[in-house]
């Protein structure tokens, strides 16, 4: 679908979607105009699947933790991390991505998508589970989700891309 009232996707707009990812950006750049969220998402998901793993893991890596300090977040990270969490929560947080990184050597993405922080930890904890190659595809999907959601949102209203 067509983002209402453009005929392209605004590279600006791209970049915000995939904020810390330069090279990723650089890559959708290079490719050309963009017409609809699809196209972007299609892209990107085509040069992730030709990254090599350091690069995979380094994309992962620029995302911020699940819990990170407010203040090191961009507006979108921010508004999309959820509101404040007690000190059992955060710590399990804490303690949880760390425990994440050492089992998998990647950062723990999640699409939160404005659900309060105490959600993300039986996730995390479910994942913890997983084998690392699965891992490692469930967080390139939701890094990818993320930047669908924030590319869609933009584009607000009619003709705005389906998220799903």
């Amino acid at each position: 679908m067509r983002v209402a009232g453009t005929s392209a996707l605004d590279p600006g707009r791209i970049a915000l979607a995939f904020e810390r990812a330069p090279a990723l950006v650089d890559g959708l750049r290079a490719a050309g105009r963009h017409e609809t969220v699809d196209d972007v998402m299609d892209e990107a998901a085509r040069l992730i699947g030709g990254m090599s793993e350091d690069q995979r893991i380094a994309l992962l890596g620029a995302h911020p933790r699940i819990g990170a300090d407010p203040s090191g977040l961009s507006d979108a990270s921010a508004r999309e991390q959820g509101g404040e969490a007690g000190a059992a929560t955060m710590g399990d947080l804490a303690s949880l991505n760390a425990e994440y990184e050492r089992r998998f050597g990647f950062r723990f993405v999640v699409f939160v998508a404005g659900r309060p922080k105490s959600a993300m930890v039986p996730i995390l904890r479910e994942r913890l589970a997983h084998d690392r190659e699965t891992e490692m595809a469930i967080a390139i999907s939701e890094l990818l989700a993320i930047a669908r959601d924030r590319l869609a949102d933009a584009g607000g209203g009619p003709g705005r891309d389906p998220l799903r």
